[in-house]
């Protein structure tokens, strides 16, 4: 073989290892990009949209004051036998104190007595004051600011609560007061809570929201609401699929935001993992 030959065989053989070297990295190159460039899924928690009670409300306090309540004083002396009071209920008409001139103390209504002691050294200290509550309902009275006076109207729902107590009375407004107090600009109102177990005790003082303009609407936890500029939006997931949808807001209650358009009952979406999701993207459904 001349010399002419060999350094075409040798160009040839030159120019083809070149080939498979570009070759060999090029499909190396795609391989890596697949395996590395493609981001799993990220882990999403959702929610489906579902009806739920939103509402505002106004929120005062009040002290609890018995439904009827009366009084009445006695001397120790004139009182005839044991004197049982504490806890005890009595019936309308039922003899609450028995006296020696057999004018003996009856009750005009239903309800739980007690009695309170006159302090030594008070005149006529040697008497007894016994009182009478009807305690199965309790009011409650208002100062509501002046300018819920449109809102206010006898019926509407309230929510009691105490710190004594782990749990919600439920009452009503009965009656608004016809004039508003120029000196506070507020107006009274009076709500009755049902004390049917007897839990509520006059003179405790309770925090009272009144409920008003209830609407059942659907529904979104505020965490699955995304807002920019006056724009409001959530992420529906169809097919593993994060699809973006506008939404109009509306009342706001515990956690949950209203929503007046841009979703349909039964929807199914995102709640926690927002953050992580752009429109028309994989999701990956973490919670059953």
């Amino acid at each position: 073989m001349n010399t002419s030959s060999k350094l075409k065989v040798f160009l040839i053989i030159f120019f083809i290892a070149i080939f498979a070297v570009i070759a060999a990295r090029h499909f190396i190159g795609l391989h890596f990009k697949k395996k590395f460039s493609v981001r799993p899924a990220p882990g999403v928690i959702v929610t489906k949209v579902e009806k739920s009670l939103f509402y505002k409300s106004i929120e005062t306090f009040g002290t609890a004051i018995a439904q009827k309540s009366k009084t009445y004083r006695v001397r120790k002396d004139d009182i005839v036998g044991n004197l049982k009071i504490d806890n005890r209920f009595v019936k309308k008409g039922e003899v609450i104190i028995a006296l020696k001139d057999e004018k003996n103390i009856v009750a005009d209504f239903e309800g739980k007595i007690g009695k309170r002691e006159i302090a030594q050294g008070v005149l006529g200290s040697s008497s007894l004051i016994i009182t009478l509550d009807d305690l199965k309902k309790i009011v409650i009275d208002i100062k509501v600011p002046e300018n819920y006076v449109g809102i206010l109207k006898p019926g509407l729902k309230a929510e009691i609560i105490n710190s004594a107590f782990n749990k919600t009375f439920k009452g009503k407004i009965d009656s608004i007061s016809s004039r508003i107090d120029p000196s506070t600009r507020s107006i009274l109102a009076r709500i009755i809570v049902d004390n049917s177990n007897f839990e509520i005790i006059p003179g405790q003082l309770m925090t009272v929201k009144v409920i008003y303009d209830e609407v059942n609407q659907i529904g979104v936890p505020e965490s699955a609401v995304t807002i920019q500029g006056n724009t409001a939006f959530v992420y529906i997931v169809n097919a593993g699929t994060a699809e973006k949808k506008n939404i109009k807001l509306g009342k706001r209650n515990f956690g949950k935001v209203s929503v007046i358009s841009g979703l349909e009952q039964g929807s199914t979406v995102i709640s926690e993992g927002v953050s992580k999701v752009r429109n028309k993207s994989k999701v990956k459904i973490i919670n059953k």
